[in-house]
């Protein structure tokens, strides 16, 4: 099996996305195909050394955050993320990377991959730490207006999500609202509220903004206009909390010694809050495996999100998520999930 990376998207590429592939290469022993202008990334493997398990596909072309994703990936099909579609496409590799233009991301998974049958729009799969484990967040992005058939859909795919790769025997799915009650929310969440109460998953009902974090819910459903917000939200508490816990160490020789004593619990605290460590985030919903990233990934990041799209192909995800919807008798309800009537 082999992963496609586009090593020329993302604030610091093509260095830190080749030295994160060059690590998943070494501590996973997975092959990757690194996809980019093959020039600069020679040049590159001179400072980081090169693998055995490493391949490069030419790709000239950039598409550059400004751009127009669906025009730009039109444009520039020699482009790196296109590329890199077009390889899990004709099967020369089994999942794509990319920490690029996420528009552009999307763009090309869906032209190359296509979307299952039974999905009407693909999602984001977020990442967040909560008191407990993670929370997964869709959609994180992909879709700012939603119908309520579209959050069923969401539910279901994080449901999944959850149960393959987080390894949650039967995942906590909630509707995000502003109140618990089932009479809360706008008229989308109102709607979605009935048909996720009818699917066969475990729907605990609406939750608030503060379930995201305290462990109340292992999936959370909501547009992706409301949780882009919650996601980058989230990304800068993490990383305010952090530096004002270290301002405040700074003041006090006692606090030090507290820190160096504590120093085991906080480096453990501040992994469970460095978003790289989760990698990047799955766009569910289309027929293939393809992991968007943060624009400012780092090496360990990428090395991370290699990770994430090598457990999505080996359980099965894609699969799982077809074979839940596909033979739907209402669009985007799979049958196993659709409790049966009385």
């Amino acid at each position: 099996m082999k992963i496609a990376v586009d090593v020329m998207g993302g604030d610091y590429a093509p260095r830190e996305i080749i030295k994160g592939s060059l690590l998943a290469a070494t501590e996973y022993k997975q092959e990757v195909i690194l996809v980019g202008d093959e020039e600069r990334v020679r040049a590159e493997f001179g400072n980081c050394g090169a693998g055995s398990l490493i391949s490069i596909v030419h790709a000239p072309e950039v598409i550059e955050m400004g751009e127009h994703p669906a025009v730009a990936v039109r444009r520039k099909r020699n482009s790196s993320i296109v590329k890199a579609a077009q390889l899990v496409k004709e099967g020369a590799a089994a999942a794509l990377v990319s920490a690029g233009s996420t528009g552009a991301a999307m763009a090309s998974s869906i032209i190359s991959l296509g979307g299952i049958k039974g999905i009407d729009r693909p999602a984001i799969a977020g990442i967040l730490p909560n008191e407990n484990n993670i929370t997964v967040l869709l959609d994180a992005g992909a879709n700012v207006d939603c119908k309520p058939q579209q959050l069923l859909q969401f539910g279901i795919m994080g449901y999944l999500y959850a149960k393959k790769i987080i390894g949650v025997v039967n995942p906590r799915v909630g509707l995000l609202s502003n109140g618990k009650e089932e009479t809360k929310g706008n008229e989308s969440n109102l709607a979605a509220f009935p048909l996720l109460q009818k699917a066969e998953i475990n729907f605990i009902g609406n939750i608030e903004g503060r379930d995201v974090f305290n462990g109340a819910v292992d999936v959370v459903v909501c547009d992706g206009f409301v949780g882009n917000i919650v996601l980058k939200t989230g990304e800068g508490l993490a990383g305010a909390l952090l530096k004002m816990m270290k301002e405040e160490i700074s003041k006090s020789c006692l606090a030090k010694v507290g820190t160096v004593m504590a120093g085991p619990a906080l480096k453990e605290l501040k992994k469970r809050l460095d978003w790289t460590e989760y990698g990047g985030a799955p766009l569910l919903g289309i027929n293939g495996v393809s992991i968007i990233c943060h624009g400012g990934s780092t090496a360990k990041a990428i090395k991370n999100a290699i990770r994430v799209a090598r457990d999505s192909v080996n359980n099965h995800l894609v699969e799982a998520i077809r074979k839940s919807v596909e033979d739907a008798g209402t669009k985007g309800v799979g049958g196993k999930f659709v409790k049966k009537a009385n």
